[in-house]
């Protein structure tokens, strides 16, 4: 009986997005599985190239006799679970791109690295012997052969690398000695461990009695086979990890493995840390950070089952556990757990397929929740839970909204408010720490009066201006073009432009200021090296610095007990870049902010200094009012039909020259213009409408339902294939994009 492969072969050509058949020789029927890696000849010039086998089958779908054979299997490829295959499929149709872009995402690690080994010295012959001949090399002055045979005589075992390092004992004296049947060398493999050195301490903690009765309920509903996502919506400091840790103990103890997504890398040294402290070695992380090796080999002890936890950002979702339990998304509002590459997916609802595959479940945690799965909780698909009080009941911090446009009129054009300034000096006094958050998301972006607040916004899409360099003012919704002004238009002030300020300046400012305090800044710049983030938390949680300024990274999850003060210097920054969700990612990054004073035994204080303190989101950020947040908010969204209320998706289309990027605009929009139910805006200039010679072009479509946006998307792909309109330039989709545009 013959039989025979589909296998999507490893080329990112659109046109070649299909499984391809090939036979099996009978040498290699034993071993060929799914997922794996084989060689291939391909085309009419049978020219070598690789492929991933989708599925092993009886059936040929043409002439057996015209069916090529695989040439080998490759052995140093990872194999993908049939889990991740589906995942895959599952990836390819909800998201676009081809089918080896998914397969390149769910199998993060793409090649074997080369194994580490480690060796181990010890005494072969009886210890009689050895000693009279470790006299006779003494009495020889064979001195490096003595220190050697000493050395394994007091120790009895001895790692390699501390005989050829510390105790300077080349390797061709070890060779000598174990020829001579003195010693013996042993070689296994170990894996790299990225939290090799780290110290477990065993901390008891008792839940309370609400984390408590969130525990026993999920459990109960997921026994009951009710795997829906669970949503926790807990204030800053309310105890989600602990619901969490409780959770993933229960998995464990039935022999199921669990998950853990954080935003950032930052987030990874302390939540590590909690997560070892109670789980020990079972525990893992993966990121990018990591080198290929330490990656390849946490995929390996993952797959071995030596680890039962995996933490990490996005790309952790794709550890290769066979039975999963629970995937925690901490953070869950996050936009880094949507992808900017192809395919571009949104962990959350990867997570949700992910899970469902092995019956396992998704806990999503934050402060502030998502206005989508909010949305989902309220309406039944995701179960809430609440989470309102701090751990110990220690208050909520008192928060400060300052008006700079005040600060302006008393003559204050310093970075800092008066109220600010004031407390800062109070608690530099007392020892305590600062943090000092610069939001920068947007900064190239709007124009603002700094007399009055007045934003320039557009006409016909209720979102920011954006100033190019060539003195224009263009809405990157619709395409509304206006002159950059020189005046306000509301209050006539001249003080009218874009808001720049980074951290360097602040630091400096800072240190001109308060040359008594210790300051450490936090941003892109200092963070580049492997263990930069991790030496820049520590050095802070170890008091070595009263201040600690940076950007959106240091807002997110760090428990800093002494910290009793935050200050927030530019609130408005997000709150008016060319985006539907700017207003709640300011409220989310201000919550956030304002979570990081008073974790502690004092309580703490928050300023946010604001052109526009009356704004909805930075009202209810300063009362920590979620609800009445996503009260008005979710009104908004239905008024303007985005998500989640409606759907969106975005086209994005690039070609070589402006020329090309028209056509490709013009073609798209044509097609797209008969399509029922749909509301199209567009084709317009994105925020940055040429990178790299690139000329670029997206497009706009709002629908009701996701599954008539994945129709239109499948229909736009076998049109850009028939149209051959890849030759012109690339068109790539986003659902319900997470990053401005």
């Amino acid at each position: 009986m013959e039989w025979y492969a589909n296998i999507i072969i490893d080329i990112s050509l659109e046109k070649l997005d299909r499984t391809f058949q090939y036979r099996v020789p009978e040498n290699m029927l034993a071993d060929i599985k799914p997922g794996m890696q084989v060689l291939l000849p391909f085309g009419k010039g049978n020219r070598q190239t690789t492929g991933y086998v989708m599925e092993v089958t009886d059936k040929a779908e043409f002439d057996p006799d015209k069916i090529k054979p695989i040439l080998k299997l490759i052995p140093e490829s990872i194999t993908a679970p049939n889990q991740m295959l589906a995942l895959a499929a599952w990836m390819r149709t909800n998201y676009g791109g081809t089918m080896n872009q998914a397969l390149k995402t769910v199998l993060p690690v793409k090649k074997k690295e080369a194994e580490k080994e480690t060796r181990m010295i010890s005494l072969k012959m009886d210890r009689e012997q050895a000693t009279a001949l470790y006299h006779e090399m003494v009495r020889k002055h064979q001195t490096a052969r003595a220190r050697l045979l000493e050395a394994v005589l007091t120790h009895g075992k001895i790692p390699y690398h501390v005989v050829t390092g510390k105790l300077n004992v080349t390797a061709s004296v070890v060779r000598a000695l174990e020829e001579a049947q003195m010693i013996r060398v042993e070689r296994f493999r170990s894996f790299r461990n990225p939290l090799q050195g780290m110290k477990q301490e065993k901390k008891d903690i008792t839940l309370s009695s609400v984390q408590q009765q969130i525990v026993e309920d999920i459990k109960a509903h997921v026994a009951q086979g009710d795997t829906r996502p669970c949503l926790i919506h807990g204030v800053t400091g309310s105890g989600k990890t602990e619901v969490y840790m409780e959770l993933i103990a229960s998995a464990i103890e039935q022999g199921k493995q669990a998950i853990v997504l954080i935003p950032e890398i930052a987030l990874t040294f302390q939540t590590v840390m909690r997560f070892y402290n109670r789980f020990g070695d079972r525990v893992s992380i993966l990121n990018s950070r990591m080198s290929a090796g330490e990656r390849f080999d946490q995929y390996e002890r993952a797959q071995r089952g030596e680890v039962d936890v995996m933490i990490g950002p996005r790309s952790a979702l794709f550890t290769p556990f066979s039975n999963i339990g629970y995937i925690i998304i901490d953070e869950e509002h996050e936009a880094t757990y949507k992808s900017e590459t192809m395919p571009r997916y949104h962990a959350r609802e990867t997570a949700i397929y992910r899970a469902s595959l092995s019956g396992g479940c998704v806990v999503l945690g934050s402060a502030t929740p998502s206005v989508e799965s909010y949305t989902r909780a309220k309406e039944g698909s995701f179960r809430l839970y609440e989470l309102q009080q701090r751990v110990e009941e220690r208050p909520l911090p008192q928060v400060y909204v300052e008006d700079l446009r005040q600060e302006l009129r008393k003559g204050n054009r310093s970075i800092l408010s008066d109220k600010l300034r004031e407390l800062m000096e109070d608690r530099l006094a007392k020892k305590e720490q600062i943090m000092l958050f610069i939001n920068r998301r947007g900064v190239a972006g709007f124009v603002s009066c700094r007399s009055c607040g007045h934003v320039i916004k557009c006409p016909h899409c209720d979102v920011s201006l954006s100033l190019h360099n060539n003195g224009k003012m263009i809405c990157h919704y619709c395409g509304h073009v206006e002159d950059a002004v020189s005046a306000c238009p509301s209050c006539g002030s001249k003080l009218i432009g874009t808001f720049k300020a980074g951290t360097q300046k602040i630091e400096a400012y800072l240190k001109e200021q308060f040359p008594q305090a210790g300051v450490l800044r936090m941003d892109w710049d200092t963070t580049r090296k492997k263990d930069s983030y991790e030496q820049i938390l520590s050095a802070f949680a170890n008091q070595e610095a009263d201040i600690l300024i940076g950007t959106q990274m240091i807002v997110k999850g760090h428990d800093f007990p002494n910290v009793t003060l935050v200050g927030v210097l530019a609130a408005d920054l997000s709150l008016h870049v060319s985006d539907y969700r700017a207003a709640e990612r300011t409220f989310q990054l201000l919550t956030q902010a304002a979570g990081r004073a008073g974790r502690g035994k004092r309580p703490g204080e928050v300023v946010i200094q604001t052109y526009q303190p009356e704004n909805y989101a930075i009202q209810t950020a300063k009362d920590q009012d979620y609800q009445a947040f996503y009260d008005q908010e979710i009104s908004f969204r239905q008024m303007l039909r985005y998500p989640p209320v409606w759907n969106l998706l975005v086209i994005h289309m690039a070609a070589a020259t402006q020329e090309d990027v028209d056509a490709i605009a013009k073609k798209l929009a044509g097609f797209v213009k008969s399509s029922k139910g749909l509301q199209i805006i567009g084709p317009a200039d994105p925020v940055i409408a040429k990178v790299n010679d690139i000329y670029r072009k997206v497009m706009y479509l709002k629908g009701a339902e996701y599954s008539q946006l994945i129709s239109i998307k499948d229909q736009l792909e076998i049109y850009i294939k028939e149209e051959e309109i890849t030759k012109y330039g690339a068109v790539q989709f986003d659902f319900n994009p997470m990053n401005g545009f």
